[in-house]
């Protein structure tokens, strides 16, 4: 019988369905994930965090229902939590081995998408909205006119992000309507317009940060984090919250039910909710996050920083990425599909 469950475990190993040990696997967006806490994280625990990048919600989630990605950890947006919770592809966290749970925020534990923080933990949270090179365009950066009725000075020289949420929230906000909206009327607009839009942009690109920074285009519908760094490398670019309305959103880490490296998982969620620990997520990538005290540790430009604290007068424009209705999503896809072409 030994024997038996000795060759078992042997062939569970060699084809890669036992647990690795001292390993865990996070699936994360690009260019947000801090090197500086994973090397601090595997200095303090022994377990090496390998990251695999994807570029959005839907692109994660697709790759999680197809099986076999091996990935323990997720980071989803607050608008699909609910849906990775719903789809039973995440499970409910184990509280009692999370005792830096209680250093989320007041503001961040008891939300819609998630009450009581009992299916994910904070990552960082932010806004969608305009970043635009002075040098080149001086009129107002506050509204989605900027690339919806691109100016003449940033036609050829713009780039709009490809993540279908936000970009179809914006546009139907541009046009009158709510995110998740079901009203046919104002789609129709939001779709009308972003077809006229886009043959005056230059791309639809994730590589704002690096592009921006280095001139290759004047402006991009982009994240406040991005946003910053990009100002921080080139001081002429400013950040705008369109008047119209904009989007905000968290990021959170989920459990994934087919994880592996379990031990590990809840080792790294605890690790991140350890205020000097999520400082070091939020000064790589310059958004703020969801736990109380990590103020103390963090780079103080952010503290003042226009990207990362909105303005008052267009605190009102925005709002929190709802979970759309299958209706909407449907509606979006349409719309997305066809600018995609």
């Amino acid at each position: 019988m030994q024997r038996l469950l000795t060759a078992t475990a042997l062939l569970l190993a060699s084809t890669g369905l036992a647990s690795a040990e001292g390993v865990l696997q996070l699936y994360n967006w690009g260019n947000y994930t801090s090197p500086e806490l994973l090397e601090k994280f595997e200095k303090e625990t022994g377990i090496k965090v390998t990251v695999t990048d994807y570029d959005s919600n839907d692109t994660a989630l697709a790759k999680i229902e197809a099986g076999g990605h091996g990935f323990d950890l997720v980071v989803p947006s607050a608008n699909y939590v609910q849906i990775f919770s719903e789809k039973g592809l995440t499970v409910p966290l184990d509280l009692s081995k999370l005792p830096n749970h209680a250093n989320i925020a007041p503001e961040w534990k008891d939300v819609v998408w998630d009450p009581g923080r009992t299916n994910s933990v904070p990552w960082q949270w932010g806004s969608v909205g305009i970043a635009v090179d002075t040098e080149v365009y001086k009129g107002d950066v506050n509204t989605s006119a900027v690339w919806l009725e691109v100016p003449d000075e940033l036609k050829g020289k713009i780039n709009v992000v490809p993540e279908m949420n936000d970009i179809v929230s914006l546009a139907t906000m541009y046009y009158g309507g709510q995110p998740c909206s079901e009203d046919l009327e104002v789609l129709k607009k939001a779709r009308d317009g972003l077809l006229a839009a886009k043959p005056n942009w230059i791309s639809m690109d994730y590589g704002a940060t690096e592009k921006m920074s280095n001139g290759d285009w004047a402006a991009s519908v982009n994240w406040n984090g991005s946003s910053m760094r990009i100002r921080e490398a080139k001081g002429s670019v400013v950040y705008g919250y369109p008047k119209e309305g904009y989007t905000l959103w968290m990021d959170s880490v989920m459990l994934l039910k087919d994880a592996q490296n379990v031990e590990e998982a809840y080792k790294f969620l605890d690790f991140i909710m350890a205020p000097e620990n999520a400082a070091l997520i939020s000064n790589f990538a310059k958004y703020a996050n969801g736990i109380a005290g990590s103020e103390a540790f963090m780079d103080p430009a952010m503290a003042t920083a226009p990207e990362v604290v909105i303005p008052e007068e267009f605190k009102a424009a925005g709002v929190f990425m709802p979970v759309c209705s299958e209706k909407s999503r449907e509606y979006m896809t349409a719309i997305w599909t066809e600018l995609q072409k």
